[in-house]
Parts: structure tokens; sequence; C-alpha cells
């Protein structure tokens, strides 16, 4: 059982509502809140959200405490950021199929800007004119914390949780089969079931 409360983090799409099924697969009493990206995705804009840094604000605002960070692909870099910055605060990380700051097409991954500019045109033109992240020293990252993966992710392939495994000082890698990028989504109760294991 956590008393620690879970905040997750999407992704570029931006949804609050990307992590419910996972939640709904959890225990119901563990304290739990959910962040949506303002212009990101189908998200509504605000003037205030200009890039990556003012995201992770939203975040480090809500946390007078420690918390556990469950993060998917770009919500993953800012979890990662947020346990560097405030290493007392981040009591566990879920990094799931993320970057974490590192040379992602070094390691495989394909190019998703066109087909997310496709799916979402009315998106900030910030997240995608971004070209990569710049790169993070993991290994300074104290948190205990699980990678998830799906072994069928293009544009984060395993390579990339391999790489951090290798590089994070208290990391665990899972691989999920049949898993793409959306994996939290498609294999859901899977992927709480190793969320809970962590975070118990």
């Amino acid at each position: 059982m956590t008393t620690t409360r879970i905040l997750f983090l999407p992704g570029a799409g931006g949804s609050p509502h990307f992590w419910k099924a996972v939640d709904a697969a959890l225990p119901a009493d563990w304290p739990k809140q959910h962040f949506g990206w303002p212009g990101l995705g189908d998200q509504p804009h605000d003037p205030a959200i200009r890039g990556l840094d003012d995201l992770k604000r939203l975040v480090t605002a809500k946390m007078d405490g420690p918390v556990d960070l469950v993060a998917q692909s770009m919500g993953g870099v800012l979890a990662a950021q947020i346990a560097l910055e405030h290493p007392g605060l981040v009591r566990r990380l879920v990094l799931c199929v993320t970057s974490g700051g590192v040379d992602m097409e070094g390691l495989g991954a394909s190019e998703w800007r066109a087909d997310y500019r496709r799916s979402f045109p009315k998106a900030a033109a910030w997240i995608t004119d971004v070209r990569s992240s710049a790169p993070l020293p993991v290994e300074k990252i104290a948190a205990p914390t699980l990678l998830i993966w799906g072994d069928r992710d293009a544009i984060s392939p395993v390579a990339v949780g391999q790489h951090l495994a290798s590089r994070l000082p208290n990391a665990h890698l899972e691989i999920v089969p049949g898993g793409d990028h959306d994996v939290a989504s498609t294999h859901a109760d899977h992927v709480a079931r190793l969320i809970a294991k962590h975070l118990s």
C-alpha cells in the first residue's frame, strides 16, 4: 500500500485521460492526480505555456511533498528533469516508452513529428519545432525507477529502455510483448501490475 500521491504525466498527446485505464486497475484508495498539457494534442491552448519548462512548472507547483511520478513518452523527459532537480520530492519514478533526454535517433527511433502534426493540426507549434531534448545526466537520478517498454514501439524502441537501464543507478526494465508506443493504454492491466509492484 502507498499513501504517496501519484502524479500521472502524459506524453505529447497531452490528454489527462491517457493514464485513466491504468489508474482504474490500481488500488482505488491510492491518492492520484492526472495532468494534461495545455496546447498539446487536442487540449485547449494557454498562452502562458510556451515549452517544456512551463509544463514542468505546472507539475512542480502541485508537489507539496514527496510524490511518485508515472510518465509516458515526452512526460518522461519532464519526470526525469524533476527527479534531478527535486530529488527529495520524488520517491519513485516510472518512465514508460520515454526518451529521458537521450539520443533517440542514434538508438533507432523513428521520426514522429509529421504523424503528430497530422493527428493534431491545432497543437502548439513549439512541440514539433523542438528537434530534441537536451541530454540529461540520468546517472544522478536517485529514485528507484521502473522502465516500461513495448517490444513493437518504433517511436521509442526497446534499445532506448535498455540504454536508460544501463545508466540509471537504481532501475529495472520491463518489456511488454506486443506493446507499441501506447502500451499503457493497450496493455493497461499488465502495466498497472508492474506499477503497483514498484510503488508498493
